[in-house]
């Protein structure tokens, strides 16, 4: 791995930056049609008053190489928080440098700072890569849980059943 590698927290003028890496991760999940986030809306998630989220940069020298979004969860049978990591994406020009597990190891430090009972993510099926470098890091695929999700319009349609 390259030793120059630099992780930090973003700030609020990283936003167009943060913007960009999801675009990519979206790019390259095939999912591009399905972003609607604006600067406005990650700075007021990351950096407003109610902050939701936190963001971790990667950087390969001076040249951005990475990124990961996560925010803190609650697991009612440990009774305790976890860490979830929604989000990370390298570069496709930087990948296999080691930068993604860095992230990673930087993360479970971050779990493991705020006394996280748990840190999970989900990847798509489809990115064996992806399932065979989290396995390789000890990560246990959780095969019998279903995602389930109810989108802004699925939202409101509960929400009116009131």
């Amino acid at each position: 791995m390259n030793g120059d590698v630099q992780i930090r927290a973003t700030t609020p003028a990283d936003v167009p930056l943060i913007l960009e890496f999801i675009r990519g991760i979206a790019d390259y999940e095939k999912l591009a049609h399905e972003v609607v986030a604006t600067e406005a809306a990650l700075h007021e998630s990351l950096f407003g008053p109610q902050a939701c989220a936190e963001c971790l940069l990667a950087f390969l020298g001076e040249e951005p190489a990475a990124f990961a979004i996560f925010f803190h969860n609650f697991s009612t049978f440990v009774g305790r928080r976890g860490l979830y990591l929604e989000d990370l994406f390298v570069k496709p020009e930087h990948r296999g440098l080691g930068i993604g597990k860095k992230l990673l190891v930087h993360l479970a430090g971050i779990a493991k700072e705020r006394n996280c009972g748990r840190f999970e993510w989900v990847a798509l099926d489809w990115n064996e890569r992806a399932i065979r470098f989290y396995q390789a890091l000890g990560a246990e695929m959780k095969a019998e849980w279903q995602l389930f999700r109810l989108d802004e319009a699925g939202i409101a349609n509960v929400a009116a059943r009131a």
